[in-house]
């Protein structure tokens, strides 16, 4: 076989180093697995062991090829066994200057063309290759949890890192049954910096009392398609990880608006509510289930009022088709008479200015957020305003759930939940591309394969209309007032053109 790297040494041998070493084994090259902790590498190789054994009885490996990777999986006692070794992976703690001492020791040991590698998810490579003699031999090549199911991996050339080290890199993730995507050394390098638009805006919507946990996790399933709500998702990656890496991104990013973290999980974090490894997160556990309060039951209304839409709803003719088809009592006049609930379907903005720019009765005006086809979502999300009437709030509710369909009611919120999210994670991947962190297909390949979203954020932007996405942008900045919104040129320029997210410049 002939392949990039044949003694790999893997140093740390906890979840992340433990997964590395079963699919460089698997990859068909001699592994050594290291730790400060004997014990830990037993511990670890006992577990790998395990996992092929059970691949072998579910016949997804012989009992040749079990032998032939156990014996490759090898215990070493001091750096020094690791002197034969073509590619060397860190996978210790995210801790700048033990990183840079563990490279400095390793240099004295190693050949010279050994390729030096971390998994680090959040620190600069080049600044821990700083001080190492040959910075040329040294990457990032960072994996995901859980290593063997996880079918991505960045490799991420630092300031001085040779090209060839990255192609000898991504032909070994390769071997190794992974997809690699080439990423420059920037905070949260591809994944970690494109997962920031999906649960900071989400944090931003709960501390504006929009909707609670459960309804906002339920809309981004239900209307988006994501496998996890944002708060599901933190509590099983759990706080005393993901509140860091908001902070560290933040922070490496100079403060920048796009990235900023929340009080909510700050604190949440200091008081030890962490996530369901703990018990307790955004959601209770018990057995390790989430206990998730039950959804709102729909009104009943007897008298059900007219319904008048405005001109300006985004999809109208979708919407009057909807309520024809729901057996709404629809008025055509070109204003709402005086019993009539208004509708308006906004893009960015909040249902209260568009009831004052409109000149409608905000009593008895509601919104409705028609930004993906109604057809293609498993729930519809209202919005009131502080002066909706709480008859017209119920009227709307029953109306809109009359053929069974899930409906949330929130509160007021430039955007509801579904524009403010997609449009922070289309514009937070625009701008990356922007930047030159990667190209438009290695950034749609590591968010579907590393985020799990059910397609990448550039696709995604597309399906919705780069225009749409901006009228939500700009609309959103002039409710907020905050730069957090801006539209990047990136998409500006794409979106007044007519072009795909995905366009690259010649």
């Amino acid at each position: 076989m002939n392949l990039a790297f044949k003694q790999v040494a893997i140093i740390g041998a906890g979840a992340m180093g433990r997964g590395i070493a079963q699919i460089a084994t698997q990859a068909g090259s001699l592994v050594w697995l290291y730790d400060t902790q004997p014990e830990a590498v037993q511990k670890a190789r006992d577990a790998v062991f395990e996992q092929w054994d059970k691949m072998q009885e579910k016949g997804r490996l012989t009992a040749e090829a079990v032998t032939s990777h156990k014996s490759r999986l090898l215990a070493a006692s001091s750096l020094q066994d690791l002197a034969a070794c073509d590619l060397v992976i860190e996978a210790i703690v995210e801790r700048l200057d033990i990183k840079q001492k563990l490279f400095a020791e390793l240099e004295t040991v190693i050949q010279a063309d050994c390729v030096l590698v971390t998994n680090t998810s959040s620190l600069s490579v080049t600044a821990i290759a700083a001080a190492l003699k040959r910075p040329a031999q040294f990457a990032g090549y960072h994996f995901f949890n859980p290593v063997p199911l996880m079918k991505v991996v960045e490799v991420i050339a630092g300031l001085k890192t040779d090209a060839a080290v990255c192609v000898q890199l991504t032909a070994f993730a390769k071997a190794m049954g992974h997809t690699p995507v080439q990423a420059q050394d920037t905070p949260g390098f591809i994944v970690n910096h494109a997962g920031r638009g999906y649960g900071t805006e989400a944090l931003r919507i709960v501390n504006e009392g929009v909707a609670d946990f459960a309804t906002i996790d339920r809309i981004l399933r239900d209307q988006v398609g994501f496998k996890l709500g944002p708060f599901e998702l933190f509590d099983l990656t759990a706080l005393d990880v993901s509140h860091p890496v908001m902070e560290s991104i933040y922070n490496q990013y100079y403060q920048e608006p796009r990235y900023r973290p929340s009080v909510i999980t700050a604190q949440r974090l200091a008081g030890g509510v962490v996530g369901k490894k703990v018990g307790e997160g955004f959601y209770k556990y018990v057995q390790g289930k989430a206990q998730i309060p039950p959804e709102p039951t729909v009104p009943q209304v007897n008298d059900m009022p007219p319904v008048w839409v405005s001109p300006r709803a985004t999809r109208r003719m979708e919407l009057l088709q909807l309520l024809k088809d729901l057996g709404a009592q629809i008025e055509t006049g070109a204003s709402p008479s005086p019993i009539a609930l208004t509708l308006v379907a906004p893009l960015g903005f909040d249902v209260t200015t568009v009831a004052v720019v409109e000149r409608l009765d905000p009593a008895r005006t509601v919104g409705i957020d028609m930004l993906f086809d109604d057809a293609a979502t498993k729930r519809r999300v209202l919005a009131t305003n502080p002066a909706t009437r709480s008859d017209m709030r119920e009227a709307a509710h029953a109306l809109f759930a009359r053929d069974g369909k899930a409906v949330s009611v929130i509160r007021d919120s430039g955007g509801f939940v579904t524009q403010r999210v997609v449009g922070n994670i289309v514009n937070i991947a625009s701008d990356m591309c922007q930047q030159g962190v990667c190209s438009p297909q290695d950034l749609e390949t590591a968010v579907t394969l590393g985020l799990g979203y059910p397609v990448g954020p550039l696709a995604m932007g597309n399906q919705l209309g780069p225009t749409n996405v901006l009228e939500v942008l700009f609309n959103m900045q002039t409710v907020y007032g905050d730069t957090r919104y801006r539209p990047s040129p990136w998409l500006r320029r794409r979106g007044a053109i007519g072009l795909s997210l995905m366009h690259e410049e010649a």
